[in-house]
């Protein structure tokens, strides 16, 4: 591939490349004229240059329209939206539908402001949902809640485009009026509803529809999905690193070519991004799954920008934004060349330049919120994590490898004083959830099996789904303590003690959740962290987010929160003890 840079006025001409035209389905040779940042032309093969005018050789080039994820939380990259925005584009991703819910459960709708703020900065675009379940449950401590008239200040900003995941469907199917007012207030402002309803079927499923839910990304079986998109729902197919359901939903896909279906990542981790890439991974994955190949290139451009009503962007066609991507092959989808709003900024592996304020935004603050210490441990931390003396049957979490629903285990066992199981301390470890917002200082105690932490140690993280409570689990209290103190030091993240000292720390600052480094120096810290763990006995592939998951109280069986041990099935809290 090759260019010609002259400025003219701006313009850019594309010529020789195959286009890959997601309205028809064809793909045909063509030539793109982009000016000022819009497509201005699509044009025979072979169309004259104008005079002084930039040029782009894309002879055995596919043309594609810039991909569009249509849900992801930037948090779970760690990084901040200009970072992850570096990281994505290569990969041909060019705009970004965010859910802000894991730092609106921090610091509110300031939290979602200072991010979208942030965001301004990115080399691609991002769009916003506004978080629907800010705290996700009553059954724990938020830093932060979002009510109807919160939601509906945010839904009013042009960059909102939708009401985030409702995941508090319970609500939504008894009609429960705190929940109805916020779906009201997108049906005031004509933006969709984004579901979150996993396993959910039946009358309880149609009543859900008829609210104004109009989206599904938690659908893991077939006829699951089959049944959501019956009733009219729009299907994102996630395929994520803790969650990956592509290979079970891509039979919908072929059957009916992509038609009111997305990709979408959900929850994307640092070191994914740079091993696998983003959507451009998912394309691979469904083309060699035997999904036709501009189908799946539509529902990563077109179908999400229809969704959301982006209706500048998402094809190749003459008034939208020049948003392009143009890869080796339909299969691999290898990135030779990235044009963003009309500009060639990424080809043949580098940077093309450096995009303005690329780098601005990793090291820049994110606004006031942003800024504070956001772990405020209780006093007294010692005393609210003993636990009397005690040997018998107890609930424990069970871990299940790999996936983030745990078991409702009834084990014996025997506590001493110290927060220590002796001989048991080899498969049961204990665990707290330390309300860390400065609200409540309350704290959660309970045991977990699965770790493996065999030795005298301590993990904790201030990632804890939803709410983002201190999590720590360990050998006794005194190691606990000590992880957790490691983390209010520094404002957040990852840490792992070892016989009393802190052995690896990876400080994400920015609300406890994100981290101003490139995303390449976040994955090295999660690997040293992660290794650390397997030093003291853990074999989970991903320890830090196995355990990042154990405080999220609306996935079954059995979880913590800072109020204590929470049984999903019967949506209450129950004692550690049985008996």
């Amino acid at each position: 591939m090759s260019w010609n840079s002259s400025a003219g006025d701006g313009a850019l001409h594309i010529v020789g490349g195959t286009l890959v035209n997601v309205f028809t389905g064809e793909t045909y040779c063509a030539d793109v004229l982009c000016r000022r940042g819009l497509i201005a032309e699509v044009m025979p093969a072979g169309s004259a240059t104008a005079p002084g005018q930039a040029s782009l050789d894309a002879r055995g080039l596919y043309v594609l329209p810039g991909l569009i994820n249509g849900h992801m939380h930037v948090e779970s990259s760690m990084v901040t939206p200009a970072e992850y925005a570096c990281t994505v584009l290569p990969h041909g991703t060019t705009c970004a539908v965010a859910d802000p819910h894991e730092i609106a459960n921090v610091l509110g709708a300031a939290g979602v402001r200072s991010l979208m703020s942030s965001a301004r900065s990115a080399v691609c675009d991002f769009r916003f949902t506004a978080p629907s379940c800010v705290p996700a449950t009553a059954m724990e401590t938020a830093g932060a809640s979002l009510g109807a008239a919160e939601l509906e200040a945010l839904l009013e900003d042009p960059a909102v485009v939708a009401l985030g995941e409702m995941m508090n469907f319970p609500g939504v199917v008894r009609r429960d009026p705190g929940i109805l007012a916020k779906i009201a207030a997108a049906g005031r402002v004509g933006k969709p509803v984004d579901g979150h309803a996993p396993g959910l079927t039946g009358t309880d499923l149609n009543a859900y529809v008829a609210a104004g839910v109009s989206s599904e990304h938690e659908a893991t079986t077939l006829c699951e999905a089959r049944e959501k998109m019956r009733l009219g729902m729009w299907l994102m197919v996630r395929e994520g690193s803790a969650a990956r359901n592509l290979a079970a939903l891509l039979p919908l896909a072929r059957d009916t070519g992509g038609e009111r279906m997305m990709f979408v990542t959900d929850d994307r981790h640092p070191d994914d991004l740079l091993a696998a890439g983003e959507l451009d991974e998912v394309l691979r994955l469904a083309v060699a799954g035997g999904l036709d190949p501009v189908a799946a290139v539509r529902m990563a451009t077109l179908n999400p920008a229809a969704y959301f009503g982006l209706d500048d962007r998402g094809v190749v066609a003459p008034g939208r934004i020049a948003d392009l991507w143009l890869v080796r092959d339909l299969a691999g989808f290898e990135t030779e060349a990235v044009v963003k709003s009309g500009r060639l900024v990424y080809s043949g592996g580098r940077w093309v330049g450096e995009p303005e304020g690329i780098r601005a935004g990793v090291t820049a603050g994110a606004g006031g919120t942003g800024q504070a210490n956001s772990v405020h441990l209780p006093q007294d931390l010692s005393g609210l994590l003993r636990v009397p003396p005690r040997s018998g049957r107890a609930r424990v979490i069970g871990i299940v490898p790999g996936q983030i629903v745990t078991r409702n285990l009834a084990l014996e066992v025997c506590l001493d004083g110290a927060g220590s199981l002796g001989p048991a301390g080899r498969e049961v470890s204990k665990i707290a959830v330390i309300e860390r917002h400065g609200r409540r200082g309350s704290v959660g105690v309970g045991l977990v099996s699965g770790l493996g932490l065999a030795g005298p140690g301590a993990i904790a993280s201030t990632v804890a789904h939803d709410s983002h409570n201190l999590i720590v689990a360990g050998s006794s209290d005194r190691e606990m303590i000590v992880a957790a103190e490691a983390l209010g030091e520094c404002g957040g993240g990852f840490a792992v003690v070892r016989d009393g000292v802190v052995s690896a720390l990876l400080p994400l600052p920015y609300a406890g959740l994100m981290s101003r480094r490139p995303v390449a120096d976040v994955a090295r810290g999660i690997a040293a962290v992660n290794a650390a763990a397997r030093e003291l006995g853990c074999e989970l592939e991903s320890p830090m987010m196995a355990l990042s998951f154990l405080a999220l109280p609306v996935i079954p069986e059995l979880k913590l929160t800072d109020l204590g041990l929470f049984d999903v099935a019967a949506f209450r809290h129950v004692p550690l003890w049985i008996g």
